[in-house]
């Protein structure tokens, strides 16, 4: 997508205020001229016209400096004309060299252990900051945050490939501690057209542990909701999301791929179920703790494995009552955080997923905890399906004991390996029809400004020349006659505007490139002269100045 007008007056008024603090006299110093600001806004021809405009600037440049080379320059205004010679440069570059777009830099299951994965999460209550904070980045124009026990990925609308991958991959070692070279070499990055399919995939449940699981689906819901009214969660990437939704859902309306399917919390039953020896899967002693959504799915699926009896640790009582509601016939028993070790002590098999940003378990808490019977194999399985991770790593050095997390997961679901690639093909198919759509969509954005520019010159001539049609008719003209009248310049207009918009489409729907559908902008731009109002950009650019100076 190419840059939009507003875009780049956005980051050239970021750039005048974030310079040094100008006083209201030398605003003059940073207003461009309408040539020189034209040499910015001038549609993207390829790299000979980009060249020849970078060039046209420094030429203004040039001639200015000859103009002015044997006047003093105050030096008071010495660092706002080096701001406006900044501008004139990074502007160029920044904002008329690259194509804005959708990149995703992201940690996964599949590219990074958990260890990693848990440093980065960032809990839901954060994610308006985390988008805030990107946002302020230099290259950064939107952003969203996805952040579960599988995966940590965030979405950006970059102005710059390289400078935004940069700048946000910089921000995520800043916030976890995580060296940057650590990341960089267990992230994926994906651009554009491979972004937009990787959230459909995820969605879908094809990029998930479990192939089709629902829950990543919810998550991605919540970053929508959660999205909603925050600055940076804009136009872009809030779509992308709101049309991984839409795939998500089709994808297991119209496929058997969520037949069978498992979530990560059945997982975890089915690993426990596999350690155990078979016959003490009725008889072994079920502890969960934590009752939120995915300890609430551990229960049911224990349930639905035959278990009729378990203790549920949480917090307060309200969630593991209502549980216990829903599954009348089987023995819930609720006992608070504060009976989690004597309650550890007395299970077989201990599920932890709780929301704990620190372990709960550690070496010293485990290795006085009394050995369980030989009948459930003599050893005590903490399996822990949190990120962060609620059992420390060191606990699995007790003996008499064995620690699971999200990462051993992967034992249960590889035997269906096989189902799993052929449901996956059946939903590619959806994912790339839905994926054109998008992209075709996103290209329709290229051309929202002059469609509305071009409407709004059409609607000033209209009203102008209406207004001297009426008052030539005299003032008594009759109610009807004057509706006649506007209706009819109404449709005049609207009828000489159908061809050009027609040839402003870009949705899908016909056969028209969107290198063709560009071409037919700039060409309404040069003949309308819609391009970017000079003056307008000049009195936002005032004020945010005069704001920063407040």
């Amino acid at each position: 997508m190419a840059v939009s007008s507003t875009l780049s007056g956005a980051k050239w008024e970021r750039l005048l205020v974030n310079s040094s603090s100008p006083s209201a006299s030398s605003f003059r110093a940073y207003s461009l001229s309408q040539q020189q600001m034209k040499a910015f806004s001038k549609p993207y021809r390829g790299k000979e016209g980009l060249a020849q405009r970078i060039g046209g600037v420094r030429c203004e440049v040039a001639q200015s400096d000859a103009i002015n080379e044997g006047e003093r320059i105050d030096p008071s205004k010495a660092s706002a004309l080096s701001a406006l010679e900044q501008l004139k440069t990074s502007a160029a570059d920044r904002y008329t060299k690259e194509r804005s777009s959708i990149v995703v830099i992201g940690l996964s299951i599949h590219t990074a252990p958990v260890e990693m994965r848990e440093k980065l999460a960032i809990p839901e209550a954060e994610w308006p900051r985390a988008i805030g904070e990107l946002c302020g980045l230099n290259h950064i124009e939107e952003a969203a945050v996805l952040s579960t026990c599988n995966r940590m990925e965030i979405y950006v609308v970059a102005l710059s490939q390289h400078r935004g991958v940069k700048e946000v991959t910089e921000w995520m070692s800043k916030t976890s501690g995580i060296p940057v070279s650590e990341i960089c070499e267990h992230r994926f990055l994906l651009y554009n057209k491979d972004a937009t399919q990787h959230i459909f995939e995820v969605s879908a449940g094809l990029d998930s542990l479990v192939l089709g699981e629902g829950q990543i689906l919810a998550q991605v819901k919540q970053v929508v909701k959660v999205g909603q009214g925050v600055v940076g969660f804009g136009r872009n990437v809030s779509g992308l999301f709101k049309h991984a939704i839409t795939v998500g859902k089709r994808v297991r309306t119209e496929t058997n791929i969520a037949a069978g399917a498992v979530s990560v919390s059945s997982a975890a039953v089915e690993l426990a179920l596999m350690k155990l020896p078979e016959p003490s899967h009725a008889t072994a002693r079920m502890l969960v703790i934590g009752a939120g959504k995915m300890g609430k799915l551990v229960i049911k699926h224990l349930v639905a494995k035959g278990c009729t009896k378990m203790v549920v640790v949480n917090r307060s009582e309200e969630k593991v009552a209502a549980i216990r509601e829903e599954m009348k016939g089987v023995e819930i028993i609720y006992r608070p955080l504060t009976d989690m070790f004597a309650c550890s002590a007395e299970a077989d098999v201990v599920f932890t997923s709780t929301a704990s940003e620190t372990p709960l378990f550690l070496k010293e808490h485990v290795k006085d905890l009394p050995p369980v019977s030989s009948e459930v194999g003599g050893s005590r399985l903490f399996i822990d399906i949190s990120v962060p991770r609620n059992v420390g790593s060191c606990v699995s050095d007790v003996e008499g004991t064995r620690l699971y997390n999200v990462d051993d997961l992967k034992e249960v679901v590889a035997a269906n390996k096989e189902d799993r690639l052929r449901k996956a093909m059946e939903a590619q198919a959806i994912i790339a029809e839905e994926s054109k759509q998008f992209e075709a969509w996103r290209d329709s954005l290229e051309t929202v400004p002059t469609i509305k520019k071009l409407r709004a010159y059409a609607e000033r001539i209209r009203a102008a020349e209406l207004e001297k049609c009426l008052s030539k008719m005299g003032e008594d003209i009759p109610k009807k006659t004057r509706k006649a009248v506007d209706d009819l310049s109404r449709g005049i207009v609207n009828k000489l505007l159908h061809g050009p918009m027609q040839h402003l489409r870009c949705d899908g729907s016909d056969s028209r490139t969107l290198s063709e559908t560009l071409e037919n902008m700039h060409a309404l731009n040069r003949m309308f002269g819609l391009e970017t109002d000079i003056s307008l950009l000049e009195q936002k650019i005032r004020a945010k100045v005069e704001q920063s100076q407040k």
